[in-house]
């Protein structure tokens, strides 16, 4: 199977999508909670049952998204004079009166656009047999919206989506950026991936690169890099799946990003990745992380999952159709042999955010709770967070989101614990002291930090030089953790 040509088709294409009404809240109304839910997990029964009526919308959606046949004449309702062009392309196996997806195309919602993405098929539908080629494309994932969550949406003017796959992150790059590059190894995900980026007529220019890493981009620099990396920790001696598999044994591929991709960032420019690393036995992941990171660059690592190495093997022989195969034991006992050989403990996975500063911040931090989606604008106060001078003449104010949460015994004169709370971003907790919660209490823009803690030494009969001294890291603290807004 080929990926298909650029020419007339995308627009011919997007036309009977648009036509058929074919939106990503259109398939979630039809579908209905229980058979969206359902198809989430790879199972399409749920949905066959609520697509029976033969009208064009129910007919893409039991073509492409539950990968079930449909009848000749339905497809030419729903696809008008497209039928045999699509078998042509790839898109589509034609029968005896029955046609068959061969590419997926799946509807995709941004906060104010319609987008349609073409990648290859979902593998493992109900169970099924769903080995993957080495060259597969993988289309909207997890991962994938994970990552556009978690890009700044500021202006740019250049931007790289390093490793396009089927463009789904140079689809919203385009939105903000004045130009995008976008890069893969693979030929068949860039052929996809202009494809898409004409599906969805992107006017901003996107210039599609061959080539692996940074090496299509050779001296060239960005205000933005993005990059879902094939991350896979593995012992990379078996058959490559190229959206996946780097080439590289363990965690190699990510330190080689994050070493390399400030030298491909203009001044305040930065490289978010979402990606897996290792966590070494009796070690800790955050040195490593940081030893990676160049001088000149602020870093935020925030660990989203730790994952043991038996959890992480069955997890991706099973996204490689593996799972009951011949040779899965024999695989997995590799894996997991190579795994002790190396140290490994566990494997993290979360987002590494690298910002070419000129100074050296940094914070990594296990951090597994729920957060607010999109969490990009909380990436964003962290580094306004660290550009902020903090000192006793500063005026404060504290975030409105935050609140105040106490712990004790019913009837206690004094709390056991007090906790200040975010209700926004990555909506951290910090338990404080009573000094602590009256300087947040009182950091209302007014007095500043010197005159807040004066006052509060008095109110306490401390002393105030020294309650001044012990106190104004604390301010930066409560600042550079996003309680406290400068």
């Amino acid at each position: 199977m080929t990926a298909p040509s650029i020419s007339e088709l995308p627009e011919r294409l997007r036309a009977a999508l648009v036509m058929a009404g074919f939106t990503y809240d259109a398939v979630a109304e039809v579908l209905g909670a229980e058979a969206h839910a359902a198809l989430g997990r790879n199972e399409t029964t749920p949905g066959l049952r609520r697509t029976t009526g033969g009208w064009p919308l129910e007919t893409l959606i039991r073509l492409f998204l539950l990968q079930a046949p449909v009848g000749l004449a339905a497809a030419q309702r729903a696809l008008p004079g497209l039928v045999d062009r699509l078998a042509a392309e790839g898109f589509l196996e034609q029968t005896v009166g029955e046609v068959a997806a061969r590419l997926d195309v799946r509807p995709y919602a941004t906060d104010d656009q319609h987008l349609w993405v073409v990648s290859d098929l979902t593998p493992g539908l109900d169970g099924g047999s769903g080995r993957v080629g080495p060259e597969h494309v993988l289309g909207i994932s997890a991962a994938s919206t994970s990552l556009a969550q978690l890009t700044l949406r500021d202006p740019v003017g250049r931007a790289l989506d390093l490793g396009t796959g089927c463009g789904v992150q140079a689809l919203h790059l385009a939105r903000h950026s004045a130009e995008v590059v976008a890069t893969d190894v693979n030929q068949r995900a860039l052929r996809l991936a202009r494809f898409n980026l004409a599906l969805n007529a992107v006017e901003s220019p996107v210039d599609v690169r061959a080539g692996s890493f940074f090496e299509p981009v050779a001296r060239e620099v960005f205000d933005l890099v993005v990059t879902n990396p094939p991350f896979v920790i593995s012992p990379a001696t078996g058959e490559r799946l190229v959206y996946r598999d780097s080439g590289l044994p363990g965690d190699r591929v990510v330190e080689h990003i994050v070493r390399t991709a400030p030298e491909h960032l203009t001044d305040g420019g930065w490289c978010q990745v979402l990606a897996n690393w290792v966590v070494p036995t009796g070690g800790a992941w955050e040195e490593r992380i940081a030893g990676w990171v160049p001088d000149g660059c602020d870093a935020l690592v925030v660990q989203r999952e730790l994952v043991d190495p038996a959890a992480y093997v069955e997890l991706w022989l099973k996204d490689a159709g593996l799972h009951g195969s011949a040779d899965y034991l024999v695989r997995y006992d590799t894996w997991l042999s190579w795994f002790e050989d190396q140290g490994i403990e566990a494997v993290g996975f979360g987002w590494i955010n690298l910002r070419r500063s000129g100074g050296d911040a940094r914070e990594l931090v296990s951090w597994p709770y729920d957060v607010e989606q999109p969490i990009a604008p909380a990436i964003s106060g962290w580094a306004a967070a660290r550009d902020a001078v903090v000192d006793l003449d500063s005026h404060l104010r504290l975030r409105s989101d935050v609140v105040q949460e106490t712990r004790g015994q019913p009837g206690a004169a004094d709390p056991e614990a007090v906790v200040l709370r975010q209700q926004r971003g990555l909506r951290r907790a910090r338990q404080v002291d009573t000094v602590e919660a009256a300087l947040a209490g009182a950091c209302d823009g007014e007095l500043s930090v010197g005159q807040i803690l004066e006052a509060i030494a008095r109110l306490l009969d401390r002393d105030a030089a020294a309650t001044r001294e012990e106190y104004l890291p604390v301010a930066r603290s409560l600042v550079a953790e996003g309680f406290l807004l400068a």
